[in-house]
């Protein structure tokens, strides 16, 4: 399965008309995404059968409504109408921009198969009637291994009905909406937008300003008619896969005032915006979508904000000369799933949520309304990034909205990009462009624990050659062999230095040619944060032959703080107020600490945010309601007495000052 993230477009043919669009998908693929188009064509098969003076028969529904009739013998002109017109437009528009692309009807070779539709009941001459030659039909299977294997042969894919009959028949017409929104689901795509002609799904037809902004399964039906209904059908269908789902328009992607954005059920308002962020997926590389939301979130609360050079999002609120900065990333490892809200599945987690919820301070006699109130608190939400770490993000933006600045200060919240791999792209823009006078990191540390450091990163590829020979040979040494010995050296003389450092190899490939084989391995050693780099670098090169290349891939100090700075004192009392004894931690791990220590000094720092850091990187991450509020309360008072200090030390010396008088 590849990493780079995947958008599946579904575009109407009056769209097509529209140059915008080619640009706008031509920007998608410039960011590195994977991206298949699926073209509606009602405009190219009116065209088309202008073009060959044949009438297209339709049928009225008994609910009034108009489709077109598809019997046997017009599917062949149906599919000739977007080989002609529509796919071809789909291959210009894109192929003006520097873009390879493929286009097909989705029934070649099979790339798409259906299921012909049950009859169609449908008023003729004010009486009811049966059609049954319709070849009206329902997407039944993808074949989505081939289909990526195209997607990433080619800059787009673009596919348009009809798909072919499953039990062998002439193929049958789909609608495209719903072809889109099922072949997102079948590829696990990341995002799925879905373009019309109007400003997303308006609330009020005649005013086209009137956008509804937020749909939920249930919700959009009602403000959508004709058209519209496959729209918001395809929508939420397509909320049962790994996407992130938007109606957008008129006739573009890029104004986010023309969106209707989809999202699955939220237990309560003050869970929305976490709800929202982990089901934009933001894998690395692919931050910019969820960027763009959060930048918007802010911007609809007065809060200055933007993404900046790096892709960063960069919200603040105050102007003074000291800065707390709030540093989170905005990216997660690879590899989505459906996200949902549920119960607290289990006793041991029914009862975490009780606990934290009682920290809270949770108090009164128990109703049926309590017995609600409880259920949703325990609620629990799965999905990639819950915890690592949009749920300290979020966390950050929240109390940025709602927590007043003092004057001479400013609170900057930063949502780094590329945090989860080894560019740190963000976190280094941050180092260089947003100086701070106290940090918090976030990361998972639990409601209920505070990281004052973490383990440095020195990582090193090395690459063992030896001349080809068969490995019969009289002591024939082959490069995997050359490779293991030469590890097993590096490490042994890292390991002298840094007795505490936690060491893997984390990939492994080889290479053979007619003169030599070779064999490379990626080894990563956690280090103490005391541990001297350079002497690191210099044991590990000594310790291998000249036929042994080693690349120093990274090298980033640890860091430890102490419980007594100001910002760790702010978190205790933090944590104090709610009934809780705070657990210090030095984590083995890295984050964007590290990388701000490379060249800050003596500015404090420590890591806060709820969530279990064990459920990390797992395919079972998730977090509780009542971690995340409590996580977010601490985080709130944490904030408001690292204030409440700065303000008390700033006094301190005018009082001595004025009794010395």
């Amino acid at each position: 399965m590849s990493e780079r993230p995947l958008y599946v477009i579904k575009v109407g043919s009056s769209t097509l008309l529209h140059p915008t669009i080619f640009a706008e998908i031509a920007a998608v693929r410039g960011r590195g995404a994977r991206v298949l188009v699926v073209a509606g064509g009602a405009e190219g098969i009116e065209r088309h059968y202008g073009s060959i003076g044949r009438t297209m028969p339709s049928l009225t529904l008994r609910n009034g409504d108009t489709v077109r009739y598809c019997p046997p013998e017009e599917m062949p002109h149906i599919a000739d109408a977007y080989r002609r017109v529509t796919l071809p437009a789909v291959e210009a528009g894109l192929s003006a921009h520097g873009l390879t692309v493929l286009t097909h009807v989705a029934a070649h070779e099979g790339l798409v198969t259906g299921t012909v539709n049950k009859p169609l009941r449908v008023a003729e001459d004010g009486r009811s009637k049966v059609v049954r030659d319709h070849r009206a039909g329902t997407v039944a299977s993808v074949d989505a291994e081939r289909l990526g294997v195209l997607l990433d042969a080619y800059d787009v894919v673009c596919l348009s009905p009809p798909v072919r009959d499953a039990d062998g028949g002439s193929d049958l017409n789909v609608d495209a909406d719903v072809l889109a929104a099922t072949l997102a689901n079948a590829l696990d795509a990341d995002h799925l937008r879905l373009v019309t002609g109007t400003a997303g799904i308006l609330t009020d037809p005649a005013d086209p300003t009137a956008t509804l902004r937020d749909a939920f399964p249930g919700t959009a039906g009602r403000y959508a008619g004709g058209r519209m209904k496959q729209k918001v059908r395809a929508a939420e269908l397509g909320l049962l896969g790994t996407a992130d789902v938007a109606v957008t328009g008129p006739h573009t992607m890029a104004d986010p005032d023309g969106w209707t954005r989809f999202w699955a059920a939220e237990p309560s308002a003050d869970l929305a915006l976490l709800s929202r962020a982990v089901q934009i997926p933001s894998t690395s590389y692919d931050e910019h979508e969820v960027v763009r939301y959060l930048v918007r979130w802010c911007q609809e609360r007065g809060i200055e904000a933007r993404a900046d050079e790096a892709g960063n999002l960069v919200a603040e609120r105050g102007d003074g000369p000291r800065t707390l900065l709030l540093l989170g990333h905005a990216d997660t490892v690879p590899f989505n799933w459906p996200v949902r809200w549920e119960p607290a599945g289990g006793s041991a987690e029914a009862d975490a949520s009780a606990g934290a919820v009682a920290a809270a301070g949770t108090t009164g006699p128990a109703t049926d309304a309590d017995a609600d109130a409880d259920a949703e608190r325990d609620a629990v939400l799965h999905g990639r990034g819950s915890v690592d770490a949009k749920a300290s993000l979020v966390a950050f933006l929240e109390v940025l909205a709602d927590t007043p600045v003092p004057d001479g200060w400013r609170l900057r919240v930063v949502g780094a990009v590329e945090e989860e791999v080894s560019s740190s792209k963000g976190a280094f823009h941050a180092r260089d462009h947003y100086p701070a006078d106290a940090v918090v990191v976030g990361e998972p540390s639990g409601s209920g624990a505070l990281t004052l450091g973490y383990y440095g990163l020195f990582k090193l590829r090395v690459t063992a050659t030896v001349r080809s020979g068969h490995s019969a040979g009289f002591q024939a040494l082959s490069a995997p062999d050359h490779l293991t010995d030469s590890l097993a050296r590096i490490r042994e003389a890292v390991l002298k230095e840094a007795d505490e450092a936690l060491s893997a190899i984390i990939d492994l490939s080889c290479s053979a040619g007619t003169e030599s084989q070779s064999a490379t391995a990626i080894l990563n050693f956690r280090v103490p944060p005391m541990a001297d780099l350079d002497t690191l670098r210099t044991v590990a090169a000594k310790a291998v032959d000249d036929d042994v290349t080693i690349t120093f891939l990274r090298a980033t100090p640890g860091y430890a703080g102490g419980r007594s700075t100001p910002l760790a004192k702010a978190f205790n009392r933090a944590l104090n107020r709610r009934g809780i004894s705070p657990r210090f931690l030095l984590k083995k791990g890295t984050s964007d600490m590290n990388t701000l220590a490379t060249t800050w000094r003596g500015v404090p720092m420590v890591a806060y945010g709820p969530g279990d850091s064990a459920l990390d990187h797992t395919a079972e991450e998730h977090i509780g309601a009542a971690e995340y509020r409590q996580g977010r309360a601490v985080l709130r008072d944490a904030v408001t007495a690292f204030f409440d200090l700065a303000a008390a030390r700033d006094r301190a010396p005018r009082a001595s000052q004025g009794v010395a008088r």
